[in-house]
Formats: structure tokens, sequence, C-alpha cells
């Protein structure tokens, strides 16, 4: 009994001293990387939402572990002469709060399809009308259940690297870890608390591969804001429950009646094209292909122009410019 006793009192000890350094750490990226733009109360959640420019609406959706700081690095720069440009952070991560009330225990995630209703209260708010939605990595199942969710309001798609068919084999580890109850719960403090930056380096290569980091990116993007206890499970479990969720999407999207251009990276390891955006184009009537010889997976960095072109064609096949 005593021995048992003791051990119950070494680890909540444990637990202590990993919960104060992690409230710590998240305070410290908090502080570090505050919002960029403005903080919107819709059905009783915080959404972020970054705004900038004038004319078309244009939405912008990030990937798995990113913010709107991914776009406003220097993306948004290159459009905001052309359009309105709403960048959000996805719910759970960045500065926006969950869609979905899921404890520390729940290995749910949002659904792309709970994600983009959120958005759209917030987008309403906004006073944002038939915008052109272009999403990134899961941003693209985000942008394309946006479309499903309001096909008549959605004035066109651009998908990016997008996660938008069912793959084969798993997500690896760290997803299946950490997308389950005990690794969310138990194992994502441990990460916030003791997890060093310096390792954001390798992952941002890996996943910027073959294409360079561009100089300055790392620092910018916030790595600290994704670590946090409530914003690595979000991650974790959206991509770890993504694939029933794009199962069911799919079978809809010959339905999806706006312009879409679908823009993807020959090299990309991530998400891969041959699985998810070529599928796609044949998926959905009229929909445009621009395949980049020799880009992984960040085309919005490593190839910004096509991916400026690319929004202007569906901007014009949609009749909101010349």
């Amino acid at each position: 009994m005593i021995g048992a006793a003791l051990t119950i009192a070494v680890l909540a000890g444990c637990g202590v001293v990993v919960d104060r350094r992690a409230d710590l750490r998240e305070a410290a990226a908090e502080a570090r990387y505050p919002p960029t733009g403005q903080l919107i109360e819709v059905e009783g959640r915080i959404v972020h939402a970054h705004v900038e420019g004038s004319g078309p609406d244009l939405v912008l959706l990030h990937g798995a572990s990113g913010n709107t700081r991914d776009f406003t690095f220097s993306f948004v720069d290159r459009l905001k002469d052309d359009y309105r440009v709403i960048a959000f952070d996805r719910p759970g991560l960045g500065w926006t709060e969950r869609a979905d009330r899921f404890g520390p225990w729940d290995p749910r995630g949002e659904s792309p399809r709970s994600q983009a209703r959120l958005l759209q209260a917030a987008a309403d708010r906004l006073g944002v009308e038939n915008p052109l939605v272009l999403g990134h990595s899961y941003g693209g199942a985000v942008a394309l259940a946006w479309g499903l969710e309001r096909p008549d309001e959605t004035a066109g798609l651009i998908v990016v690297a997008g996660a938008s068919n069912p793959w084969p084999g798993g997500l690896g580890p760290m997803y299946r870890v950490m997308g389950s109850s005990w690794g969310g719960a138990l194992l994502a403090p441990l990460v916030t608390a003791w997890s060093p930056y310096g390792r954001v380096d390798d992952a941002l290569a890996g996943i910027f591969g073959p294409d360079p980091v561009p100089p300055g990116y790392a620092r910018y993007i916030g790595a600290g804001l994704t670590l946090r206890r409530e914003s690595f499970r979000a991650n974790a479990r959206q991509v770890n429950t993504l694939r029933p969720h794009v199962v069911e999407m799919s079978a809809h999207y010959p339905s999806l009646p706006m312009p879409v251009e679908i823009v993807h990276g020959t090299e990309d390891d991530t998400v891969p094209l041959r699985i998810h955006s070529e599928p796609l184009a044949r998926q959905i009537p009229g929909a445009n292909l621009t395949r980049l010889q020799g880009v992984g997976h960040m085309p919005h960095h490593a190839a910004p122009d096509a991916v400026e072109q690319a929004i202007h064609r569906a901007a014009t096949r949609a009749r909101l410019r010349p």
C-alpha cells in the first residue's frame, strides 16, 4: 500500500512539473506570436481572421500543423492588390478555438465539413460574399467541404496540394499515437513541455523538400503555437480521423458546380499527386489540374506564380475579373 501510494505521489508530482513547464512554454509562444488579424466570436467560439486588400473575396485555408502565418509570410502580399484576402486559422490551430468541444481524452477530430461551417459563419460576420476559396494540404479538404456545404455561394475553389481522396496504408506512428485517446491526453503535455524547437527546422525541411525552406520562415511561422497542448491534440486528431471524411466527401465531388483549379507538385511525398489531385481532377467536371514539375508539398512558396495564376483563372472563370 505504501509503495503504491508513493508511486502515485511521484507520478502526480511529475505531472505538476510537466504542466507547469507546458504552461510557461505556451505563454511564451503566445506572447511571441500574437494574432495578426481580428478575433471574431462565432457560435460561442473564437475564430482568427487576417484580412487585407480589396476586390473579390478570397479565403485562404492553411494545412495541418499550420496557421495564417503560412500565408502572411509572403503570399498575401502577392494577392492583396487584386482581392480582399481573408486568411483563417483553422479550428484548434493558431488563434481559432476548436469547432467542437472535445476533451483531452476524446480522440475525435473536427471533420472538414464541421470546420468549413464554423469558418463560413465567421466569413458571414465579415460580410464575405461568393468567395473564391483556396485550401492547401489539409486545408484543401476543408475548401472542398466549403464548396459542398455552400455550392451556390462559392465562386470557385483552388486546391493546392490538397488532401482530397482516401489513401492506402496508415499515417505513421506519430499521428496514430497522438491521435489516440491516451496519447493525446498523456503525451501531448510532454511534447509541449520538452520538445526542442530546434527540431522544427528538420520538420520543415521534410515538408518543403525537395524545395528549400524560405529564409526567415522557421522564425516567422510560430511553431510554438502548434506545439501547445490543445493545438497539438487537435491537429493530430483531425489528421488521424480525416480518411473516412474524404471517403464520404469524394462521392459528392462530381456535384460541385463551381470552377475548380487544382495545383500540385510532382515531387510531393506528403500528399502524393497520383493519390489525391489526379483522381480529383477526374471526379470534378471541368476541373483544371496544373502539375508542377519537380515541386514538393509547398507550391505557394516554391512556385507562387503558378498558384497565383490558378487563382486568377478561377476568378476569370467565375466572372469575378476579366
